[in-house]
């Protein structure tokens, strides 16, 4: 309790401080930002001029639509897209709006304070109006993962009962959140944005988070796609007519893009998001957040696993873990220690040799961006500049990665903070989705399901110019040459699963309730 009362008095000091230092000292500093990166409005309308002179369709004014708001030659857009030029590209900047729309929060408000948003978003209670029915999943290994379906409270008695009808149509959105395990007001909201534009959110759950049981002494590790692995089988064959889209929140990109490269064209994924999302993952472990941030996930985790700590000390050092006063230290005595007595290891978050060795062969085999060129359909990544948990933007976003790769588009924002992008007050979502923007939606959720929406109209829209070509005879070669790389599976109406279901899951065992 004392803990927490010290984080509260934090959260108030800087809430006092903050607003005033963002006002008064750093009204230029997205642009300088901006311009750190490379990306000058100049370049910004040249990139944006470049990937719409191959499409005729695109209004004149389509490099204007993306910097609506730049008078003079130094300023940049509030939000940039930077990607390889490609088809896919050209119809993104076309077809988003919202991509271009986004104004952030200036001036004396709490919003303006990228630090403010993270811990509001990640903080405070928020009362959800969706109700969530869980299904427990037994895994090959005995081990359980939670999917947690997301119903409206008006029909949850209905949904309880048909939520894993496999005659449903609707789009599944699987979320991943966090690699710790909060449910944070990020997810719950996007939830109940999904669940009313269409689609049947569902949560993932690893082992033991989220008051999921730990029926094994195994953890997942960071970058272990595994568990996911088998928990999209296990949707999948629920829901075989339905199109599967994936999100992930911040450091819970790191299994989502794990799972993306290790998997290729067998994902079963239409396409998918990260938003805020940690790149260089065992720097950022190395170095951390910020200090109250940084100290405040090593609490929380230190609680969570605390509930564990019986069945733990069965094959991890627990004074070690429980001493550890870091994110790093955590991590290897978890997953990068051999078992033995208690007192054998060295000080908690020490680099011995041995150490160093385990440290760096973990993150051999739990890197996220270690298979990255075999990802085989469109990602879009959110971030903000002024992230104060990825941190400093030179050195953490991969920028070569989104203008080299065609599957790859990274929406840079000059603020958001992490998961936060709030907008100025009264601003609408124009032509953002069908129908407009809903009060109190965030801009970074619309965004993200207008990805959806586009890439799914550009795949269905590239089918169909196949099959005519065929049918004139052609072969659809040139047009099969647009999005080569795409996965397999996202264009088949009815895709069926290639897995032998019953082999990795037995059904008279199974913890579904």
């Amino acid at each position: 309790m004392l803990e927490w009362l010290v984080v509260l008095c934090i959260v108030i000091l800087v809430a006092v401080i903050w607003p005033a230092s963002k006002y008064f000292g750093t009204q230029g500093e997205p642009d300088a930002l901006f311009q750190g990166l490379g990306i000058s409005r100049r370049q910004t309308k040249e990139r944006v001029s470049e990937r719409c002179v191959s499409d005729r369709e695109v209004p004149g004014d389509c490099a204007n639509a993306q910097t609506p708001d730049l008078e003079g030659e130094n300023k940049v857009p509030a939000v940039a897209l930077i990607c390889k030029p490609s088809a896919l590209a050209n119809y993104l900047f076309k077809h988003c709006r919202t991509f271009s729309n986004f104004t952030a929060c200036t001036g004396w408000t709490w919003r303006a304070s990228a630090f403010l948003q993270t811990v509001y978003g990640a903080c405070w209670p928020y009362k959800s109006r969706v109700h969530f029915v869980r299904d427990y999943l037994q895994l090959s290994d005995d081990g359980l993962v939670a999917l947690d379906w997301a119903v409206s409270v008006a029909g949850a008695s209905y949904q309880k009962r048909r939520r894993t009808s496999s005659n449903s149509t609707s789009p599944i959105l699987l979320i991943i959140p966090n690699s710790f395990g909060k449910i944070t007001r990020n997810v719950l909201k996007l939830c109940e944005v999904a669940l009313s534009h269409g689609y049947l959110p569902v949560v993932f759950n690893r082992r033991s988070h989220n008051s999921t049981p730990l029926s094994t002494v195994k953890l997942q590790q960071f970058g272990d796609p595994g568990d996911l692995r088998e928990a999209v089988r296990y949707v999948r064959y629920r829901q075989p007519v339905s199109r599967l889209y994936a999100v992930s929140e911040s450091t819970g990109s790191g299994l989502l893009l794990a799972y993306l490269g290790e998997c290729g064209s067998s994902s079963y994924l239409t396409a998918a998001a990260c938003l805020s999302p940690v790149f260089r993952c065992q720097s950022w472990f190395e170095k951390g957040p910020i200090w109250p941030i940084h100290w405040a996930l090593v609490t929380y985790q230190r609680i969570c696993l605390s509930r564990y700590r019986t069945v733990l000390g069965e094959t991890v050092h627990t004074d070690t873990l429980f001493s550890s006063c870091s994110l790093r230290g955590l991590e290897e005595v978890l997953f990068c220690q051999q078992p033995g007595p208690k007192g054998a290891l060295a000080l908690a978050g020490g680099t011995s040799s041995s150490s160093g060795g385990a440290w760096e062969a973990y993150w051999e085999r739990n890197e996220p961006l270690r298979d990255v060129d075999e990802v085989a359909i469109p990602v879009l990544s959110v971030c903000a500049q002024d992230d104060p948990i990825r941190g400093d933007p030179q050195s953490t976003l991969p920028l070569e990665l989104f203008e080299s790769n065609p599957h790859f588009f990274l929406l840079l924002t000059t603020r958001g903070g992490h998961c936060g992008f709030n907008t100025q007050e009264g601003s609408a979502f124009s032509g953002g989705m069908t129908g407009g923007g809903t009060p109190g939606t965030s801009w970074s959720h619309q965004a993200l399901l207008e990805f959806f929406r586009t890439t799914t109209d550009f795949i269905a829209a590239e089918e169909r110019a196949k099959q005519a070509a065929r049918r004139r005879g052609l072969g659809g070669s040139s047009q099969g040459k647009v999005f080569r790389h795409r996965s397999v599976s996202t264009c088949k109406r009815l895709p069926a699963c290639s897995h032998n279901i019953h082999t990795i899951y037995n059904w008279q065992r199974s913890y579904t309730r």
